[in-house]
């Protein structure tokens, strides 16, 4: 080609060009078309049913969270009880200790130096006890309550009032609130 063909041909691919970047007419919008009676009724009845399953499926997941949190405070509450209930028991498994240490002191001795030695043992285990939180249940010269005491004997007598815990076998403890040990006791009428 020479350099006239060349120059002929370049304004026609530039025009070429300008035609094929000219923006294209609008389109013209469909107008929607109306739904016919039963379409109308279809399309309720899936939206009926799409909000029917959203409802069923929030109220699954609103009661699965109850039921959660309900879980998870009884587990709560569980794990607290569970750790005074293995306490206590610990607790009770020491109080023949606490027996045995009581009749040491009940006992004749010579020896006031043993004395002295089982004294302060049974200072140091009631301190132990207190600050564990277990406390002694008070029976002598108190009204019997079942929930207290464990009434082994019973003897009639007018100079005690009714009801009356007139003698201690084995004393009581509570740890807390909680009856860990009832007091053994005798009762007047």
């Amino acid at each position: 080609m020479s350099t006239e063909e060349k120059k002929d041909t370049a304004p026609a691919e530039e025009l070429g060009e300008e035609l094929d970047e000219q923006p294209e007419a609008p389109k013209k919008e469909k107008k929607p078309k109306k739904e016919s009676k039963k379409e109308l009724e279809i399309r309720e009845a899936v939206k009926d049913a799409v909000e029917k399953a959203v409802s069923e499926e929030k109220d699954k997941y609103l009661r699965l969270a109850a039921e959660y949190d309900n879980f998870r405070r009884r587990t709560q509450k569980e794990k607290e009880s569970l750790y005074g209930d293995i306490k206590a028991d610990v607790l009770t498994k020491f109080l023949p200790v606490y027996d045995n240490l009581e009749r040491a002191l009940k006992q004749e001795t010579a020896d006031e130096a043993y004395f002295k030695g089982v004294e302060m043992i049974m200072n140091q285990f009631n301190a132990t006890l207190e600050k564990l939180g277990v406390t002694e249940i008070e029976a002598l010269g108190e009204k019997f309550d079942p929930e207290k005491h464990n009434a082994v004997m019973h003897i009639e007598d007018e100079s005690f009032g009714e009801n009356e815990v007139v003698e201690v076998f084995q004393k009581g403890f509570k740890y807390n609130d909680k009856v860990i040990r009832f007091a053994m006791v005798k009762v007047a009428n």
